[in-house]
């Protein structure tokens, strides 16, 4: 017991002593400590504290109404805190009974700790609840909503929440759970905005903050963006902090640099979990580097690890790549029968993607059609794919007719089919599928590119016209294409002249950012056409520099006039 006139500090941290004690004793059973506050008439809110915070909601709430004191906002924000995410739906009718009984003591902890819980389709209603509370720009509240609002897919209205929380009030928390949602749904541009805005009024970063930020450099293939965070990383003290590691791997993989990728990965040493084993498997994967990946799975066991389903698909995504078809036979099997690991749709659609690229697509389809789960638009679009490379143009018909009649606004399916007609000289069926594509409504998706200079991301559109540098953009692709026809490169389509990944590469060569005889990595949101590939290829040569570009499909890094996708894509 603490002394008779103990300091109210030192007596509370008694009590909170002795609760914990008696729980201890007790087993871990809150009844029994309880009981024991019962019994000795105990009035202390420490430890009473203690015991709501360790009681589940459904009894915690009702103790509220029978404690020896008045209850608070602590006594709440205790009696939820055993409240999970995992159970949403307990959520709800918890906070109409707080509503119902106190509402009152709904401040920013307790409102906080429901907020955490609460089903994502809920957030515009909770967030008028926290507004007419006056809650909705503090920072624990905000915060939380930020996140119910981007788990809801409503990426734009976490934005507009964190920018009506006053700027001294931003607190780390706010910065993380901004930055995270707003990488999570894909508003990488967004999402690196914001961290630029945290680190320019000098807020503290958190594992959170910076993982985010890698996501959304990784999301932009940007290579600059990714260094600069990385040395940030390095100066507070986080570099060697294994979420943020992971997320640096990531990143510099998606920028295709894998030996950076590898470096992180090394230097994390014994910190590193399955997840980092796995993305540093990703980053081979993604180059159809079959034998790294095998080697590093192989170093990944030795250590004692057990391989996941992602493990597994980072194998096959690197077989499928590379066109190892036996191989990705092989580890399919091994997967299920030697490490029990049960195969999924995707494991699968790589299997497929294998054989269809070396030209199997009998037993491709033989694979679709009988695997235990039921194919999707991805299987079918593999094979599409490799119909229209190998020129089978009826087993594309076959192919495209199943991707329409799951989706009959797909514009990739009407594309392709127009593409292999087009190689096969069958003209009217080429018409067949415009004219198809025109009458459905359905639009080609329009194609974007960037290219990342001094830090910025520049996005091109086919035939662009808002650029401000626009008269020297298209002067140097003019000159490149002249280039380019002196090595005997044939232009096929005039249509494809300006491109905007052609655009993209045209700026990074005037913009004088990327030095001579470095990489210009260029990303485009949908798959490379056969034209700017082929131009790709020659420009190489003629500008002595590799180009990496990362489409919707894969990497191709091209040098000196090859390119590792070898083609097929």
């Amino acid at each position: 017991m603490p002394p008779p006139h103990a300091p109210p500090m030192l007596a509370a941290a008694a009590s909170l002593r002795a609760a914990a004690t008696a729980l201890a004793e007790a087993g871990g059973d809150p009844a029994v400590l309880h009981a024991v506050l019962v019994k000795t008439a105990s009035t202390s809110r420490a430890a009473y504290n203690f015991l709501l915070s360790r009681y589940p909601p459904p009894l915690s709430l009702p103790l509220l109404s029978r404690l020896p004191f008045r209850p608070t906002a602590a006594s709440l924000t205790s009696a939820l805190s055993s409240l999970s995410s995992s159970s949403p739906s307990s959520a709800l009718p918890l906070l109409r009974r707080v509503l119902g009984a106190s509402p009152a003591l709904l401040a920013d902890g307790p409102l906080s700790s429901l907020l955490r819980s609460m089903p994502p389709s809920l957030a515009p209603h909770v967030h008028a609840l926290a507004f007419k509370l006056a809650l909705s720009s503090s920072p624990y509240s905000a915060s939380c909503l930020v996140t119910l609002y981007s788990r809801s897919g409503s990426p734009t209205s976490a934005r507009r929440l964190f920018d009506e929380i006053p700027v001294p009030d931003r607190d780390p928390v706010c910065y993380s759970s901004t930055i995270v949602g707003l990488a999570q749904n894909g508003q990488y541009e967004e999402a690196l905005s914001v961290f630029a805005g945290m680190r320019s009024v000098a807020v503290d970063s958190t594992m959170y903050a910076l993982s985010g930020a890698l996501r959304a450099a990784a999301g932009l293939a940007a290579m600059e963006q990714t260094c600069g965070i990385h040395a940030h990383a390095v100066v507070v003290g986080l570099d060697g902090n294994v979420a943020v590691g992971t997320a640096l791997v990531d990143a510099y993989g998606k920028a295709g640099v894998v030996d950076d990728a590898v470096k992180v990965f090394e230097g994390l040493g014994h910190e590193r979990n399955l997840i980092t084993w796995n993305a540093v498997l990703s980053v081979h994967a993604q180059q159809g580097d079959v034998q790294a990946v095998v080697e590093t799975f192989n170093r990944m066991m030795e250590l004692g690890f057990a391989p996941d389903g992602l493990t597994f698909l980072a194998i096959l995504t690197a077989c499928s790549n590379a066109g190892a078809a036996p191989e990705a036979e092989f580890w399919l099997e091994a997967m299920r029968s030697k490490y029990n690991v049960k195969p999924a749709l995707e494991h699968y659609t790589c299997v497929v993607g294998a054989m269809a690229r070396v030209g199997r697509l009998e037993d491709a389809e033989s694979v679709a059609r009988t695997m235990p789960c039921k194919p999707d638009v991805a299987v079918w679009r593999t094979l599409l794919m490799g119909c229209v490379v190998h020129r089978k143009v009826d087993m594309a018909k076959s192919m495209g007719q199943r991707l329409l009649d799951i989706n009959p606004k797909d514009d990739s399916t009407y594309v392709m089919l127009a593409n292999v007609y087009s190689a096969a000289g069958r003209k009217d069926e080429e018409a067949e599928a415009w004219i198809a594509m025109r009458d459905s409504g359905v639009r080609k998706e329009g194609g974007r590119s960037w290219i990342e200079v001094r830090g910025q991301v520049h996005v091109f559109v086919a035939n662009e016209r808002r650029h401000e540098q626009l008269l020297e953009i298209y002067d140097k692709l003019n000159e490149l294409l002249q280039e380019v026809e002196k090595l005997g490169y044939k232009e096929a389509d005039e249509g494809s002249w300006h491109h905007s990944e052609r655009l993209a590469l045209a700026y990074g060569l005037i913009s004088g950012a990327v030095p001579s005889g470095k990489v210009l990595r260029i990303v485009k949101n949908l798959r490379i056409c056969a034209h700017c590939h082929e131009f790709f290829k020659y420009a190489s040569i003629a500008i002595d520099r590799v180009i990496v570009v990362r489409d919707v499909n894969r990497y191709h890094t091209i040098k000196k006039g090859a390119c590792s996708c070898r083609d097929y894509w």
